[in-house]
């Protein structure tokens, strides 16, 4: 079974400095049907004007994923850790027992693009950590490249869930397959372009929930798609 979640229908929130778009119920968006999916509770896609940003907070047990679509965003946190993230690049940040940090817009010129991404831990009270990778582009292009998993395999960042996070770009009539075994569920979210999965048809800002289906199949429809996919214990 494939349940679209359509870009249009999504919640929004916009301060001037931030533009943000969330598949599931987050901040003063509330949908009791919409609370997550899985393990997976976040998907944002924000944009941030020039050297804006989201000033120190903090956060508890959470798995938090950044994946830059456009731009670059500058990470700080209280583990003394300082980064920017770019495109290609996937940050993974547990939150734990407790952690503290900011994001701006790298840039004074140009705005940043990006997906946060929020998924529940399997354990509460984990010591917080930080990873960081980045994908070479050919990685990524006409295959699912695994960018994030329980173990750490293939150079993917760990992610401290039973969940394999892969990326793919897809030109027009590239496709990929994707078996789900036995138990086993997926979400999956156009961050840009057009893509079909499995005969729906999905554009950027469009997410599906997938259960009870053996393959998944994506397809591009024009140039430069770009999806994540989900593979999740349901």
């Amino acid at each position: 079974m494939i349940t679209v979640r359509p870009a249009s229908e999504r919640g929004a929130a916009n301060f001037g400095w931030l533009d943000s778009r969330h598949t599931f119920s987050f901040g003063s968006y509330y949908d009791p049907r919409h609370m997550g999916f899985a393990s997976l509770r976040v998907i944002n896609e924000d944009k941030v004007t020039p050297s804006a940003g989201f000033g120190t907070h903090g956060h508890r047990d959470m798995e938090i994923i950044t994946y830059v679509l456009d731009g670059a965003l500058e990470h700080k946190d209280s583990l003394g850790t300082g980064s920017v993230i770019r495109p290609g690049d996937v940050q993974r940040m547990s939150a734990g027992t407790g952690i503290r940090h900011s994001e701006y817009n790298a840039s004074d010129r140009e705005p940043v693009h990006f997906l946060q991404i929020w998924l529940m831990p399997e354990a509460e009270g984990i010591d917080p950590g930080y990873e960081q990778i980045s994908i070479a582009p050919a990685d990524k292009r006409g295959q699912l490249r695994l960018v994030g998993s329980r173990d750490g395999r293939d150079g993917s960042v760990t992610i401290h869930q039973d969940v394999s996070l892969y990326a793919t770009t897809l030109g027009a009539g590239d496709a990929v397959e994707h078996a789900l075994a036995p138990g086993r569920v997926a979400w999956v979210q156009v961050a840009r372009g057009a893509v079909q999965l499995n005969g729906h048809d999905l554009t950027a800002g469009d997410g599906a929930a997938v259960s009870d289906l053996d393959t998944l199949r994506l397809t591009g429809a024009n140039d430069g798609a770009e999806v994540l996919v989900f593979d999740m214990a349901a």
